[in-house]
C-alpha cells in the first residue's frame, strides 16, 4: 500500500510521502485552528508544516515542485499561512488591538521586499552566468573575474527570504497568548529589518567591480588562449546529464594524444558531471558563440555520440570529423545513417567495418578507420581461477532502452533465472551485480526486476556469510577497510584542496587543474579500487551501483561474465575469459549469432538460463573449453591487433587524417588565390573560414544548420 502511494505521489521514500502528506494537511488544519481559535494549536501547526516543507525542498521532492503548476507554490504557501494567523487574531478578537495593524503592515511590507530580492538574485546569476565555461584554460590573466557571492546569500535564496517571516510569525504568536505588544512588534522588526538587510547585502553584486566582464570580453580573451595554445584535435560533446559517461571514456585517450587536445562541451551539466582531466576544456551552450570561435588550428574533430549540435562543428571546413562513438556493439545505434555526415568513422576492429557495410547506411568502406579501443588498456587478461579461490561470474546487464524491445535486456525475462542459477551453483561461484546505470529509467518492470536481483544477491550474501564453509581473512579485510579509509580521506583532502570553489564564473577562473595533485589522484584511486576488493571476502555475492569500482575492475576481478547485446560484450571480450549472452528476444542461438557478432564465442542463454552450465563449466576447466580458440579469434576482429597499442593506432590515425586536413587547406588557399580575378569566388571561399566574428544578434543555434 505505502510502495503504491510512493510510486503514483513519486516520492523516493515513506518519510517524504509523509512529509508530503503533513503539508497537505497541515493547512486545512491551521485554518481549523485559527478558526477554533487556539493559540497552542496553531503554534503547533505551522511548526509542522514549515518543517515538512523545509524538508521536502531540501529533498526535491518532485510532489512539493508541482504544487506551483496548480498556483500553491512556495511564496503562496507562506502568504497562506501569514493570512491564516491574521485571521487567528481576529478570531482572539484582536482586530481593534495594535498588534493586528502591526502584523498587517509587517506581512504586506515583507512582500513587498519579496520583488526586489528575487530581481538583485535573478540578475547576479545571470551577470555571473558567462558564455562560456572552462576547465584547464588561462584566463585568469587575460579578463578579471571577480569572486562568486557568499553561497548563503544565493542558494535556495527564496526559501531564505521566506523563511524570515519566522521571527514575525513566532513574536505574533507569544503576543496572543501572552496579551503582550512587545514580543510581536519585536519579531516584526526582526522579519522586516533581516528582509531589508538581505536586500541591501546582495545590492554590491550587481555593480562595479564585482560583475563579471561582458560576454564579448570573454569571448575575446578564449580566443587570445586559442590563439596562444593553438588547438589541433577536438574532442566534441553534446548531451544530458546521464550521458557524461559517454565523454568521460575517452579522457584519458585525450590526454594521451600527441597532438594539442581541446575538449568543447556544449551543456553546463555535462562540465558539471565531467570527471577530472589535464585537458583544456571549454563549455559553449549557445551555438553561434561556438561557431565564432577562432578554431583555425584545428585540423581533427572527434565525436563521441551522434546528437543534432554536432551541426555546429561539422559546418567548419577546415578541420576533418570524425565519429569515434562511445561504444563499438552490434546494437543498431553502432551503424546509425547519420554517421555518413563525417568525413571518416572509427572502429575498433575489423568487425565494426562489417557492421557498417552490412547495414548499408551511407558509410563509405574507405573511410572506415579501425583504431582498436584505447579505453581497454587496463583490462587484464585471464590465467584460470586461482587454486583455493571461489569463481567469480559478473552479471552486468544493460538497461531497458526506449523502444520496450524484449531483446534489449535480460534483466526483466531471464535476471532472476541468471541470479538464481549462479547462487545455487555447485561447486558454488560468486555473483557480482552491476546493472546499467540507466536501468529502470523507463520501464516499471525492468526497475521492478532490478530490485527483486538486488534483493536475491543480498539475501545470498548474508546466507553465505552464515555457512561455515565459507571463511576468510578477518584481520586481513579489517587491514583493507582501514586502508580504504585512509585512502578515502587523503582523496577527500586532494579533491577539495583541488576542487574550484563558487559559481560558474569562479570554476572558469580558478579550474585549472594541478597535475601532480592529478597523477596522485589517479595512483589513489588505483590503491582503493585494489583495498576495496580486499575489504570484504573473495566468496561474497556482491551488488555493484555507483562509479566506483568502475566496469573494467569488475571484470579484472571476474572469471566470467553475463551480459547482454552491448558493448559491455565487446569490451570483455579484450580479457579473453569466458562469457555468456542472453538472447532475451529468443530468436534462438544460430539467428542471434547471426545478427550478433560479440555473441560468436559465447555461450547463449535463452530466458531460462538453462545454458549456464556450459559457462561454469569452462571457468572450472579452462583447457576443456571449447570456444576458447574461437574468442580468441573474436577478440582480433572485434577489436582488432595487440600490436600496435591501441593508442598507437589512434594517434597514428589522427595525425594522418590532421594531414588530409592540412592539404585540403592548402588546396583550397590555392583555389582561393586562383579565384582572385572573380571578387565573388573569392568572397564564397574566405567566408568559409572558421573564427570570422560575423554572426548576427538575431542569429541562433541553427545558424549554419542548412
Amino acid at each position: 500500500m505505502i510502495s503504491t502511494a510512493i510510486r503514483v505521489a513519486r516520492v523516493g521514500s515513506a518519510a517524504e510521502l509523509a512529509a508530503a502528506a503533513l503539508v497537505m494537511l497541515g493547512f486545512p488544519a491551521l485554518m481549523l485552528a485559527a478558526l477554533v481559535p487556539s493559540v497552542p494549536a496553531f503554534a503547533a501547526l505551522a511548526a509542522v508544516t514549515y518543517l515538512a516543507d523545509h524538508y521536502l525542498h531540501r529533498k526535491g521532492s518532485y510532489l512539493i515542485n508541482r504544487l506551483s503548476k496548480v498556483r500553491a507554490g512556495l511564496s503562496i504557501r507562506f502568504l497562506i499561512r501569514q493570512l491564516l494567523l491574521i485571521l487567528l487574531l481576529a478570531r482572539l478578537s484582536l482586530s481593534d488591538d495594535l498588534i493586528f495593524y502591526g502584523a498587517v503592515a509587517c506581512f504586506i511590507a515583507f512582500y513587498g521586499l519579496q520583488a526586489p530580492h528575487g530581481a538583485l538574485v535573478t540578475l547576479i546569476r545571470n551577470r555571473r552566468r558567462m558564455p562560456v565555461a572552462t576547465r584547464n584554460i588561462d584566463l585568469k590573466s587575460r579578463i578579471r573575474i571577480p569572486d562568486a557571492p557568499p553561497r548563503g546569500l544565493l542558494h535556495r535564496s527564496a526559501e531564505k527570504m521566506l523563511h524570515l517571516d519566522l521571527f514575525a510569525v513566532v513574536g505574533i504568536l507569544v503576543s496572543a497568548e501572552l496579551g503582550s505588544a512587545g514580543f510581536g512588534f519585536l519579531g516584526i522588526g526582526l522579519t522586516v529589518g533581516l528582509g531589508t538587510g538581505y536586500i541591501l547585502r546582495l545590492l554590491p553584486y550587481v555593480r562595479g567591480r564585482r560583475v563579471p566582464p561582458k560576454a564579448e570580453t570573454v569571448l575575446a580573451a578564449v580566443d587570445d588562449w586559442l590563439a596562444a595554445y593553438q588547438p589541433e584535435t577536438v574532442l566534441y560533446f553534446s548531451g544530458s546529464r546521464d550521458s557524461a559517461y559517454q565523454v568521460n571514456m575517452w579522457l584519458e585517450t585525450m590526454e594521451q594524444l600527441q597532438t594539442r587536445p581541446l575538449i568543447i562541451l556544449r551543456e553546463r551539466v555535462i562540465l558539471s558531471n565531467l570527471a577530472p582531466t589535464t585537458v583544456p576544456v571549454i563549455c559553449v551552450p549557445g551555438g553561434v558563440h561556438l561557431m565564432n570561435l577562432d578554431l583555425s588550428t584545428v585540423r581533427v574533430a572527434l565525436y563521441a555520440a551522434n546528437v543534432g549540435k554536432n551541426i555546429h562543428l561539422l559546418r567548419v571546413p577546415t578541420m576533418k570529423h570524425v565519429f569515434i562513438g562511445h561504444g563499438d556493439s552490434d546494437k543498431l545505434a553502432s551503424v546509425n545513417p547519420y554517421s555518413k555526415v563525417y568525413d571518416e568513422v572509427w572502429t575498433a576492429g575489423r568487425a565494426g567495418r562489417d557492421r557498417y557495410a552490412i547495414a548499408d547506411v551511407g558509410v563509405r568502406d574507405e573511410d572506415i578507420v579501425e583504431v582498436g579501443r584505447p579505453q581497454l588498456a587496463p583490462i587484464q587478461g585471464w590465467q584460470g581461477v586461482p587454486e583455493g579461490r571461489v569463481p567469480t561470474v559478473l552479471y552486468a546487464p544493460t538497461w531497458e532502452g526506449w523502444d520496450g524491445n524484449p531483446g534489449n535486456t535480460s534483466i526483466v525475462l531471464a535476471g532472476e533465472n541468471i541470479v538464481n542459477k549462479l547462487i545455487a551453483a555447485d561447486p558454488p561461484v560468486r555473483v557480482l551485480y552491476k546493472p546499467h546505470p540507466f536501468t529502470g529509467t523507463v520501464s516499471k518492470e525492468a526497475k521492478a526486476a532490478h530490485q527483486r536481483i538486488t534483493a536475491l544477491v543480498e539475501k545470498a550474501a548474508a546466507e553465505r556469510a552464515a555457512d561455515s564453509r565459507f571463511t576468510a581473512d578477518g584481520a586481513a579485510m579489517e587491514q583493507a577497510k582501514a586502508e580504504l579509509a585512509r585512502i578515502e580521506a587523503r582523496l577527500d583532502g586532494l579533491t577539495v584542496a583541488g576542487g574550484t570553489k563558487g559559481d560558474e564564473a569562479e570554476a572558469t577562473r580558478d579550474g585549472v587543474v594541478d597535475v601532480h595533485r592529478h597523477a596522485e589522484i589517479a595512483r589513489l584511486r588505483a590503491e582503493w579500487n585494489a583495498a576495496y576488493w580486499r575489504s570484504f571476502p573473495s566468496y561474497e555475492h556482491r551488488v555493484i551501483t555507483g562509479a566506483e569500482p568502475r566496469l573494467y575492475d569488475c571484470f579484472n576481478v571476474s572469471d566470467a561474465m553475463v551480459s547482454d547485446i552491448s558493448s559491455v560484450v565487446s569490451d570483455f571480450i579484450a580479457s579473453g575469459k569466458p562469457y555468456a549472452v542472453t538472447d532475451s528476444g529468443e530468436l534462438g542461438a544460430e539467428e542471434f549469432k547471426r545478427q550478433n557478432t560479440a555473441v560468436r564465442a559465447a555461450v547463449i542463454l535463452s530466458n531460462s538460463a538453462a545454458e549456464l552450465g556450459g559457462l561454469l563449466d569452462a571457468v572450472r576447466d579452462p583447457a576443456g573449453d571449447p570456444l576458447a580458440e574461437d574468442r580468441k579469434e573474436l577478440k582480433q576482429y572485434l577489436l582488432g591487433p595487440d600490436e600496435p597499442k591501441s593508442i598507437d593506432q589512434f594517434n597514428t590515425a589522427v595525425a594522418d587524417l590532421a594531414l588530409k586536413a592540412e592539404a585540403r587547406n592548402v588546396g583550397q588557399q590555392s583555389r582561393l588565390g586562383a579565384a582572385n580575378a572573380d571578387p565573388a569566388e573569392a568572397a564564397e571561399l574566405t567566408n568559409a573560414v572558421p573564427g570570422q566574428r560575423t554572426a548576427s544578434a538575431g542569429e541562433t543555434d541553427g545558424v549554419g544548420a542548412g
